[in-house]
């Protein structure tokens, strides 16, 4: 069989899979036709399979207007918001390369280097707790960190909200939002916050496929399909819609005790068996976002290395020194050699690319975020 002996699948094997996999059922967490997948049983908890995004959720205390995108979408791009009048939020989110940098790490303030990979804001709307440790509970909360990080825009938050308010063009945009001129950090918050929900993904070739375009998939990507919720084992941490399991896990690469040190997740809760996870991030428009991995230096696929590579391996695990590397946390036990063949890997690759589609690089409309 093709799952176990990297041999192409043959015609009718191929036809099965593409008659099962269409039958999707929207918004179910199993997808009772679709072959079972080959899940852990740390990864059953929760589990909910691959599917379409659902329409947008906005929360209670900070409701979608059109007027709050506007806001959102002019602070986003203001480098008022940094100390020094040279960053802002788009420097290092930008549209053109998925709301991602592409640079391992982004330069902040006065040229400073920040410690991880600026993650994509697309499709955050999705997202539980934000940035790679999960420090942030909520977008509103996420846009006011960078702001006062030293690394990056360096500036009081206060400072920010006065230069803000200081500056005539944005009376107008806060009645419109929120029916007065009164600027607060708050409001801004809420509008970055609401102006990012906007973010999500245009139609893929693998939501057209979900969508009932058969042929959206060809043979190859379709086995590669097959092969992430299968062999090589890619739906135990990247399921649901937005193709991440919203969890934290330890990939190895922490570098605990050596250069380039990162307790991720552990740094937020200060708990031991937290330390070198890192959240789990979507794999949707993925062509716009590398490269990968919170260090940011990792391709896809390229020359037999990459992230498809380091998986196929089970990860490359980077040993801690001293003492440390007989008491820290071990890579999740997720992780496990695939022996995917050269086939397979291309096809795994074909599959990946078609979870990008048309690049974002303007706020979903209204009908977009709420006609799913």
């Amino acid at each position: 069989m093709p799952d176990s002996d990297g041999e192409e699948p043959d015609a009718a094997e191929l036809a099965q899979w593409r008659t099962r996999y269409s039958q999707y059922q929207p918004g179910a967490d199993r997808q009772a036709v679709w072959p079972a997948p080959t899940l852990d049983t740390a990864a059953q908890a929760g589990f909910r399979d691959l599917g379409l995004l659902p329409a947008v959720p906005f929360p209670a205390d900070n409701p979608y207007s059109a007027a709050k995108v506007a806001l959102g979408d002019k602070l986003f791009r203001d480098p008022r918001l940094s100390r020094n009048n040279r960053i802002a939020c788009i420097s290092c989110h930008a549209p053109e390369h998925g709301w991602s940098d592409p640079r391992s790490v982004s330069q902040g303030h006065i040229g400073q280097l920040g410690g991880r990979n600026a993650m994509t804001l697309l499709n955050t709307a999705y997202v539980g707790a934000l940035f790679w440790d999960g420090r942030a509970a909520s977008l509103e909360e996420q846009a006011k960190g960078p702001v006062a990080n030293p690394l990056e825009m360096h500036q009081p938050l206060g400072q920010a909200v006065a230069k803000i308010a200081a500056a005539p063009e944005y009376a107008s945009l806060f009645t419109a939002a929120y029916g007065d001129s009164r600027v607060d950090l708050d409001r801004m918050a809420k509008a970055i916050a609401t102006f990012e929900r906007t973010l999500i993904s245009q139609d893929s070739a693998f939501d057209r496929f979900l969508k009932g375009e058969r042929a959206a998939l060809n043979d190859q990507a379709l086995w590669g399909l097959h092969l992430f919720r299968t062999k090589a084992r890619c739906i135990n941490c990247h399921n649901s819609p937005l193709l991440s399991d919203n969890q934290f896990h330890n990939t190895g690469l922490n570098y605990i005790g050596r250069d380039k040190e990162d307790l991720g997740r552990g740094g937020v809760t200060g708990l031991r068996a937290d330390l070198g996870k890192f959240r789990t991030p979507s794999l949707r428009d993925l062509l716009y976002t590398g490269d990968y991995m919170h260090t940011g230096d990792m391709p896809l696929d390229e020359d037999g290395a990459g992230v498809i590579e380091f998986y196929n391996n089970g990860g490359n695990l980077v040993e801690a020194v001293g003492v440390e590397k007989y008491t820290l946390p071990k890579p999740s036990l997720l992780l496990k050699p695939l022996g995917l063949s050269a086939a397979e890997k291309q096809a795994l690759h074909a599959f990946l690319q078609a979870l990008s589609g048309p690049p974002r690089l303007q706020p979903a409309s209204e009908a977009e975020l709420f006609r799913r």
